[in-house]
């Protein structure tokens, strides 16, 4: 993801939303064009070393995910080891 970002070239993928402050869900999320943005800091962020903003480049909108809830990268899904 951080490679395709810095080369400007768009990936697609899904994860389980999550509120970390309200604690809740609001289920699977597909993203079909997105490219990373820069890393949270941790001043700014508390799980800054798990979150990955990413600009959705349908919407135009700044939005963050948590890594560990990541399911699919490209169309392969992904499992955590």
């Amino acid at each position: 993801m951080r490679r395709l970002s810095s080369e400007k070239i768009p990936f697609s993928f899904s994860f389980v939303s999550y509120n970390s402050t309200k604690g809740t869900s609001k289920g699977v999320v597909a993203v079909a064009n997105a490219r990373l943005g820069k890393r949270e800091r941790r001043e700014y962020h508390k799980h800054a070393d798990i979150v990955e903003s990413y600009i959705d480049l349908d919407t135009g909108e700044q939005k963050r995910f948590y890594q560990p809830l990541l399911l699919t990268f490209n169309g392969i899904d992904l499992e955590l080891k």
